[in-house]
C-alpha cells in the first residue's frame, strides 16, 4: 500500500516516471526497515541494463537518425507512389503504405510521425486533399512503428519478459499486416465522405525510376526482416548491420549525407537512447520491490476469482491498458503491466507470453494517439497544424479498426503464434 501510495503521490506532483520508479525502491526498503537491502540497491539498478538484447534499442534509434539524413525515407515515399499514386485517392494509400515501409525501420511512433509529417501531408494538401484528414491519416500510420517489427517496444517487452526479442518480431508480423488492411478499409471509407481526388497517372518510365531509386533504401528492412527470419543475426546484430548500410547508401549512394552529419547523429540517438535506458534500468527496482511486496500473487488470485477464462482475462486486461494508455505512455505502461501480469497470464492462464507481448504493445500503442498525453497526437497535431482536439475526432475510426484487431488476437492467438512455429 505504501508503495502504491507514494508512486500515485510522485506522478500527481510531476516526477518524472524513471525517477519514480527508482525512488520507489527507497521508500519500501525504509517503510519496511530492511535497510540492508541498500546494499543491493545500485546492483539491481545496473542490473536492468546487463542484457544483451537492449543494445538494439539504441542501434535501431541510430538507424532512424542515419535514415532520415540520408534522404531515405523521401524514397520509399516515391515506391509507394509509384505502385499506388494512380488510384482514387491514391496519396492516402501511398502514405500509408510508406508508414509501413518506414515502420519496418524506425519502430518508433513519435520518429515517423515527425518524418511523415514532412513527407506526406505538404504532398496531400498540395493535391487537394482536407489537412485535417491528411493529418489524421499520418497520425494513424504511425500506430503501425510499435508492431511491425523491428519494435522499440517489442525489445523492451522481450526484455522485461526475458523472452527471446527475434521471436516477438515474428509473432508483431502478421498483427502488423492486419492493422494495414484494416487501415486501408478505413481510408476507403473517408475517401467516399470527403471525395478524396485522383492522382496523375505515372508513366511506365517514372515507376521503373522510382523503383530503381528506391531500391537501395528497401534494402534496410529486407536486412533486418531477412536476416531475423533467415536465422542469419539476432535482432541486435541486424540493426548493426542495417545502421551501416545506411551510412553506406546515404553517403556513397544517394550522397544526401556528409561526414559532417554523422556526430549529430550519433549525439541525437545517444540523447534519446539515454532517457529510456534510465527508465529501464529504473524498472529493474521497480520489479525487485513488486516481488518483495508479492503483488504478482496478489492479483493471480485476485483475477482466479473474477474468471477462469483466458479470453475473459485479456479481454478485462485490455481494458486496464486501454485506461492506462491514456495517461502515460506505452514504455512506463509496459514496466508497470509486465512484471505483475505476466506471470498470471502464462502461469494461471497459460497464456503464451509472445502472445501476452503483441496483445499488451498493440493496446498500449492506442495511447500514443489519446489524450491527456498521446505524444504522437500531439506531435502530430503541431508538425500538420492541425488542432488536436480535430485530430482526436477523426481518428476514432482507426481506433475502432485496431480494437476489431486486438478482439481478433484475442480470440485467435494463431495469428501472433503461427509465424512463430514456421520459422
Amino acid at each position: 500500500m505504501i508503495v502504491g501510495a507514494s508512486f500515485i503521490g510522485l506522478i500527481a506532483v510531476g516526477v518524472p516516471i524513471s525517477f519514480a520508479l527508482a525512488a520507489l525502491a527507497l521508500i519500501y526498503i525504509f517503510a519496511s526497515g530492511n535497510t540492508i537491502l541498500l546494499q543491493s540497491y545500485a546492483q539491481q539498478l545496473f542490473g536492468g541494463l546487463e542484457n544483451y538484447g537492449l543494445l538494439a534499442l539504441p542501434l535501431f534509434i541510430l538507424l532512424g537518425e542515419f535514415m532520415n539524413a540520408g534522404g531515405i525515407g523521401r524514397r520509399l515515399m516515391a515506391l509507394a507512389l509509384a505502385f499506388l499514386g494512380s488510384f482514387k485517392g491514391g496519396l492516402a494509400y501511398v502514405n500509408l503504405m510508406a508508414n509501413m515501409m518506414m515502420a519496418s525501420i524506425l519502430g518508433s511512433t513519435v520518429a515517423q510521425i515527425t518524418i511523415m509529417s514532412r513527407l506526406a501531408v505538404p504532398e496531400m494538401v498540395k493535391a487537394g486533399y482536407p489537412r485535417d484528414v491528411s493529418v489524421a491519416i499520418t497520425a494513424a500510420g504511425g500506430l503501425l512503428a510499435p508492431i511491425i517489427p523491428p519494435s522499440m517496444l517489442f525489445i523492451i517487452f522481450g526484455v522485461i519478459a526475458q523472452i527471446p526479442i527475434g521471436d516477438l518480431f515474428i509473432a508483431g508480423i502478421v498483427p502488423g499486416f492486419l492493422i494495414f488492411f484494416a487501415f486501408v478499409a478505413v481510408i476507403a471509407w473517408l475517401g467516399r465522405r470527403h471525395g478524396f481526388p485522383a492522382n496523375e497517372r505515372m508513366t511506365p518510365r517514372q515507376r521503373v525510376r522510382a523503383v530503381v531509386d528506391a531500391l537501395p533504401a528497401a534494402l534496410i528492412p529486407l536486412i533486418i526482416i531477412g536476416s531475423i527470419l533467415g536465422g542469419i543475426a539476432t535482432p541486435t546484430e541486424s540493426a548493426a548491420v542495417a545502421s551501416l548500410a545506411a551510412i553506406l547508401i546515404g553517403l556513397f549512394v544517394y550522397r544526401e549525407m556528409k561526414v559532417s552529419d554523422l556526430w549529430p547523429a550519433f549525439a541525437s540517438a545517444a540523447r534519446s537512447s539515454a532517457v529510456v535506458l534510465f527508465l529501464i534500468a529504473a524498472a529493474q527496482v521497480f520489479s525487485w520491490v513488486i516481488t518483495f511486496e508479492n503483488l504478482p500473487a496478489l492479483v493471480a488470485a485476485t483475477m482466479q476469482q473474477m474468471t477462469t477464462s483466458p479470453i475473459v482475462f485479456l479481454l478485462l486486461l485490455n481494458v486496464l491498458l486501454l485506461f492506462l494508455g491514456m495517461i502515460t505512455d506505452p514504455i512506463p505502461a509496459i514496466i508497470l503491466i509486465v512484471p505483475v501480469f505476466l506471470p498470471v497470464a502464462t502461469g494461471v492462464y497459460g497464456i503464451d507470453p509472445f502472445h501476452f507481448g503483441v496483445v499488451v504493445c498493440l493496446n498500449l500503442t492506442l495511447g500514443l494517439l489519446t489524450p491527456p498525453v498521446g505524444t504522437g497526437l500531439f506531435t502530430a497535431a503541431l508538425m500538420g497544424n492541425v488542432r488536436a482536439e480535430r485530430l482526436s475526432v477523426l481518428l476514432v475510426p482507426f481506433f475502432l479498426a485496431v480494437l476489431v484487431v486486438l478482439l481478433l488476437l484475442v480470440v485467435f492467438p494463431m495469428l501472433s503464434l503461427g509465424l512463430i512455429e514456421v520459422f
